[in-house]
């Protein structure tokens, strides 16, 4: 089983059923539709659920569109944006950067 690992704020999103997919830069696990998925608070590494990727859709960070930020949270601005996915995964991200939107299931443990 796969695992993706969150942050304590998002995994309280994903608990309350408002975060229902993730985006994903440099995928090193080959996620793809149908997988089934561990969810993992990235600092105390506890399960907090299991899913399923119902939903993956390959683009770039500069091509996104109205339709991928739902069920994901919302950025102030592109800065900031930017910013949070440097912070996960270093200087080389930017608009061509490819990403992964996935829209997953939840199951809490």
């Amino acid at each position: 089983m796969k695992t993706l690992k969150f942050k304590p704020e998002l995994c309280k999103q994903i608990l309350s059923g408002e975060k229902t997919a993730t985006w994903r830069l440099y995928d090193d696990k080959d996620l793809r539709q149908g997988d089934e998925i561990q969810l993992v608070n990235k600092e105390t590494g506890s399960v907090i659920g299991a899913g399923v990727i119902l939903k993956l859709k390959v683009t770039t960070l500069g091509g996104l569109e109205e339709q991928d930020w739902v069920g994901h949270e919302r950025y102030s601005s592109e800065d900031e944006m930017y910013a949070t996915y440097k912070m996960y995964y270093g200087e080389k991200v930017g608009p061509d950067s490819d990403l992964k939107i996935i829209d997953f299931s939840f199951q809490p443990v």
